[in-house]
């Protein structure tokens, strides 16, 4: 009975570590579009390092939390982004342009 307090405890640690898991960070990508009047910016991600080098899945599509982030950046543009998940839909927090 006592192992399985622990376990069913585990369990309820790991599931609420999840949405924490879910929020990404520092990831880089190519954007391919953006759609200022729906606030959407589609970015294909780009594979760091050389895991999985066979090339780049394609384009998702996020929401954009401010029309302001994406002033200065274009399509073709490379970027580093962040993202968190708000009811079922990633939502860009952070979008910096690379040089």
């Amino acid at each position: 009975m006592r192992a399985a307090k622990i376990i069913l405890a585990g369990i309820a640690a790991v599931a609420i570590g999840v949405p924490a898991i879910a929020a990404e960070q520092g990831a880089t990508g190519l954007v391919t579009g953006i759609n200022r009047l729906n606030g959407t910016i589609s970015i294909q991600r780009i594979q760091t390092g050389t895991v999985g080098a066979n090339g780049s899945g394609a384009a998702e599509e996020f929401k954009i939390k401010d029309n302001a982030m994406v002033e200065n950046v274009h399509a073709g543009d490379r970027v580093t982004f962040a993202t968190s998940d708000n009811g079922g839909s990633k939502t860009i927090t952070k979008l910096d342009r690379q040089k």
